[in-house]
C-alpha cells in the first residue's frame, strides 16, 4: 500500500481507489472528532462526509508540511466548528433548527454503559468550553492525541496547547462541580 502523503498525491490525480483507502484509515476518526463536537450523530455523519468532500477537493493543496492526519484532523476540527457557528447563528434567528435541547441525552459511542450518565455530563460541560478550550481538550483527552499533533492541528505552540488544556481543565472542573451539587439536591 502506498504511503499516506502518496495517497493524498493520487486522490489530486482522481484515484478513487487512493480516495477510498484514505475514507477507510480515516472515516471513523473523522466520525468520532466530529460527534465529541456535534453531540448529535446526524450532524456528525453530514459533518464526515463535509470533511472528505474537502478532502478530495483539496487534496492538491496538500503540501505535506504536516502529516496526513494532522490535515485531515484539522479539516475536521474547522468544519466542526463552522457547522456549530452556523447552527447557532440560525438558532439565533429563528431559522432552521435550534440547538437541540436534549443534549444531555447525547451517547457518545465510545463510552461504557455503566459510565454513561457521567459522560453526558462530561460532554455538556466540554460543550460550554470557549472553542480553543474545546478543541485542545476533546483532541487531546477524547481522541487521545499526542501534545504536539494537537498543536500542530491547532496551528498553536505546544506550550499554548498546554495552557488551554489547564484552563479547559480549571473551568471543566468548576462547571462540573457546579452539575455535581445540582444533581445531588435532586
Amino acid at each position: 500500500m502506498k504511503n499516506e502523503k502518496a495517497l493524498i498525491v493520487s486522490i489530486s490525480q482522481g484515484d478513487q481507489n487512493a480516495f477510498r483507502a484514505v475514507y477507510e484509515l480515516y472515516a471513523d476518526k473523522v466520525y468520532n472528532t466530529a460527534l465529541s463536537y456535534a453531540q448529535n450523530k446526524e450532524d456528525a455523519e453530514e459533518i464526515t462526509q463535509d470533511v472528505f468532500t474537502k478532502v478530495f477537493r483539496n487534496a492538491a493543496q496538500f503540501e505535506g508540511r504536516s502529516g496526513v492526519s494532522t490535515w485531515i484532523y484539522r479539516i475536521t476540527v474547522n468544519t466542526s466548528l463552522s457547522r456549530l457557528k452556523k447552527r447557532k447563528r440560525f438558532s439565533l434567528f429563528g431559522m432552521g433548527t435550534s440547538v437541540p435541547s436534549n443534549r444531555a441525552d447525547f451517547d457518545h459511542p465510545g463510552i461504557l454503559l455503566e459510565k454513561k450518565e457521567d459522560a453526558k455530563a462530561l460532554f455538556r460541560a466540554i460543550d460550554t468550553l470557549p472553542a480553543t478550550q474545546k478543541t485542545a481538550f476533546i483532541l487531546s483527552f477524547v481522541e487521545e492525541l499526542p501534545r504536539q499533533e494537537v498543536a500542530d492541528i491547532m496551528e498553536i505552540s505546544l506550550k499554548a496547547v498546554e495552557s488551554l488544556l489547564q484552563r479547559g481543565k480549571k473551568n471543566l472542573r468548576i462547571k462540573l462541580e457546579k452539575m455535581y451539587l445540582e444533581r445531588r439536591k435532586k
